[in-house]
């Protein structure tokens, strides 16, 4: 089950590895203090957090935190510590996510929630955020802990509109652009943002930062959701067509709702409305995705938001963290092209 035209058979996948490169003395820094912070002597909450953090996950964020550090020269332990705090968030994110979504799935594993629960992951979530904030006051940096908790309460506001929008047909690409601002690229944009506001190097370069943080994680939930109807269950960390199953309008259901017939439409809310799916409904789905050109569509809208990202760094220092932050941006375009 396979999505026509986005996987290709000969074009060589970008990768990450300049960027893991770059900060990989940081990044064993972030790990041992995400491991310190992650315990408790309540024996649940390390259990549960360990699930997540040792599952795999490629702990993007907190590595554009510090890769902007690098760009910007900034010298001290604040942004090993905001990285921390960064992944934190992501990971508090994921558990309350997974409770909200219903998900079984997390990172081709058992979601926490099916393993302890869905009190047990909430709380543990909730846990992880207060030790997050907690290490952003140790950086002493009222700004840094602004940009962070207005991401957080945003993100917040995302899920409660993501709920809004789940099982509407109606929902616009405006609406849905809303909701992944919120719930994905306003972490991506604070986690870029910090770097350059603790390393005093004013509003403009802020700003740089901050939008490419942005672009890129439109990108990377647009390149998601196409993957829902044509990835592998290995490459996602969850099952194929979850985001079917469980009812949610993505920009690739949104341009096929928009090109279908009549008939078409009945069947996206017979599905994603009224939750009535049958034997054989996710291949249909996925036929008219292909068939309307949805899906193809909704990846050159992810290469678009890449090419901004790419953009918003041209007036940033050039140098190493530079060239492995496009190869960053090309990394998660790569993953359907």
């Amino acid at each position: 089950m396979g999505v026509v035209g986005l996987q290709s058979q000969t074009a060589k996948p970008a990768g990450i590895q300049g960027l893991v490169e770059l900060v990989s003395g940081d990044m064993e820094k972030v790990n041992e203090l995400i491991l310190s912070k992650a315990g408790s002597n309540v024996e649940l909450i390390p259990e549960i957090a360990r699930h997540l953090i040792d599952s795999g996950g490629k702990r993007l964020r907190p590595m554009l935190t510090l890769a902007f550090a690098q760009m910007f020269g900034y010298e001290g332990e604040g942004h090993v510590i905001l990285a921390a705090s960064v992944e934190f968030m992501h990971t508090a994110t994921l558990l309350h996510d997974d409770v909200v979504d219903e998900s079984d799935m997390r990172r081709g594993k058992l979601a926490a929630r099916k393993l302890w629960g869905n009190q047990a992951s909430v709380l543990v979530g909730d846990y992880l955020l207060g030790q997050a904030f907690k290490m952003m006051v140790d950086v002493h940096s009222l700004e840094a802990l602004r940009i962070l908790s207005e991401a957080s309460a945003i993100i917040a506001e995302g899920e409660v509109l993501q709920l809004g929008a789940a099982q509407d047909t109606t929902t616009t690409f405006e609406m849905y652009l809303r909701v992944i601002e919120a719930k994905t690229a306003a972490l991506f944009a604070a986690a870029c943002e910090v770097s350059p506001e603790i390393a005093d190097k004013g509003d403009e370069m802020r700003a740089a930062a901050r939008k490419f943080g942005l672009e890129l994680g439109y990108a990377f939930q647009l390149v998601d959701d196409a993957l829902d109807y044509g990835g592998a269950t290995v490459d996602l960390g969850k099952d194929v067509g979850d985001d079917f199953h469980e009812g949610k309008i993505t920009l690739p259901v949104i341009y096929a709702m928009e090109r279908g017939s009549d008939e078409d439409k009945a069947f996206w809310k017979r599905c994603l409305e009224d939750g009535d799916i049958k034997e054989g409904d996710l291949d249909h789905a996925i036929k008219l995705l292909n068939d309307t050109g949805a899906l193809a569509d909704t990846v050159q809208k992810a290469r678009d938001y890449g090419a901004s990202a790419i953009e918003a760094l041209t007036s940033l220092p050039d140098g190493p963290a530079k060239q492995a932050l496009k190869e960053a941006v090309d990394f998660c375009i790569a993953r359907v092209s």
